[in-house]
């Protein structure tokens, strides 16, 4: 199936917002989503990302601003004038029609015409050709959601919307659908809002991410972006794991040397949120997967790295890799991913270790902020 060429233009929220009496689960925002891309809101529950997506849909009434599409203000008309389609995690498939009854649907209530022809190609862009016939019932999770999906995009619909559409499925059909998904959005090329509380999903299909907590975007960026450069503690923990490590500025120029437990640790100006006076305070963070540890006897000590020693409190082992608790002067529990390459066997808890990185993976925030926002809300996600 040849990718579609649409006319539809960014989604554009401004000033939008949603309160319900007294509270407000949407401050007011100013979002753009661009023509063609796989765009994810992501957050815990509560967030607002949902009451987000619904307002796009027309399925929540905006309480300020408005919403537009390819520069056509959309606010005040229904949900089935708007040119989206939505697919929710509850699929709502009719059980007492087959596959290609259940595609197309949409087709024959508008008494659009040939069916035929564009049901066939919609299966095959989800590769269900081989079940036309099939009811909902012989079909499993993954081919459900497919059903679902093909029957949203046979309208035609400038914008798809899909509200947690995975939720429902288990790990490893979860992974495969998240693939399948980001291709069959490449391979149609129209915009697809996809809400979550996943953060690898969101990761693996979209090409940019709004972070979302207590109704407000906390950062907006490209994957990549946010995990490396997270701008607040909540992007910090909440997309991914981070070691945060309270520290003092020694100095300030091309790098910032900071004092930590007793030694000092350096990192790219270019990583610190604002201009970095000595005496000032910092939270210092590097990611687990971005640590090497090594026995302490091993250690070298002048290779350029930053450096801190510990010991270790725990260790698990998960196949892919090893992750470790390690006590320091540094932090109670800083945790440092290891990956399964066979090179050495696991360090048992009680190890005296030291932990290095390279500067340029550490980046610092203010100070002022939370050090634990995001944690417990990962801990929350169904």
């Amino acid at each position: 199936m040849t990718q579609q060429q649409t006319t539809g233009g960014d989604v554009r929220l401004t000033g939008i917002s949603k309160t319900y009496g007294s509270f407000t689960a949407v401050h007011p925002l100013d979002l753009t989503v661009p023509q063609g891309s796989f765009f994810a809101l992501l957050g815990a529950s509560g967030c607002g990302k949902t009451t987000t997506l619904r307002m796009i849909a027309g399925l929540e009434e905006a309480t300020t601003g408005t919403v537009s599409l390819g520069g056509r203000d959309i606010t005040a008309l229904p949900p089935h004038r708007r040119p989206v389609n939505t697919v929710f995690q509850s699929y709502a498939l009719f059980p007492h029609l087959d596959v290609t009854e259940n595609v197309a649907f949409g087709l024959r209530r508008r008494g659009v015409t040939p069916v035929k022809k564009r049901v066939a190609e919609m299966l095959d862009l989800v590769q269900l050709g081989d079940f036309a016939r099939r009811r909902p019932h012989q079909l499993s999770g993954g081919q459900q959601q497919r059903v679902a999906v093909a029957r949203a995009l046979i309208n035609h619909p400038q914008v798809l919307l899909l509200d947690e559409p995975l939720g429902a499925l288990d790990l490893s059909l979860r992974r495969r659908m998240q693939l399948e998904l980001k291709r069959i959005q490449t391979e149609v090329g129209i915009t697809f809002v996809h809400v979550t509380h996943d953060q690898e999903e969101a990761m693996t299909m979209a090409d940019t991410v709004a972070v979302m907590n207590g109704g407000r975007v906390e950062q907006l960026g490209a994957p990549a972006e946010l995990y490396e450069n997270p701008r607040t503690t909540f992007v910090a923990n909440f997309l991914g794991t981070s070691n945060l490590i309270e520290a003092e500025i020694v100095s300030a120029g091309t790098d910032v040397v900071v004092s930590v437990g007793g030694g000092t640790l350096r990192l790219p100006a270019g990583r610190c949120p604002a201009p970095a006076p000595p005496g000032g305070r910092l939270l210092v963070g590097v990611r687990p997967e971005k640590i090497s540890l090594d026995p302490a006897a091993d250690a070298d000590p002048g290779d350029g790295r930053n450096r801190v020693t510990g010991r270790i409190t725990e260790a698990g082992f998960l196949g892919v890799s090893t992750q470790y608790l390690v006590e320091s002067p540094a932090g109670k529990a800083l945790q440092v991913y290891e990956q399964n390459t066979g090179h050495r066997r696991s360090l048992a808890p009680g190890s005296e270790v030291v932990l290095h990185w390279d500067p340029a993976h550490t980046f610092a925030l203010d100070a002022a902020q939370d050090m634990e926002a995001g944690v417990q809300s990962v801990q929350d996600t169904p």
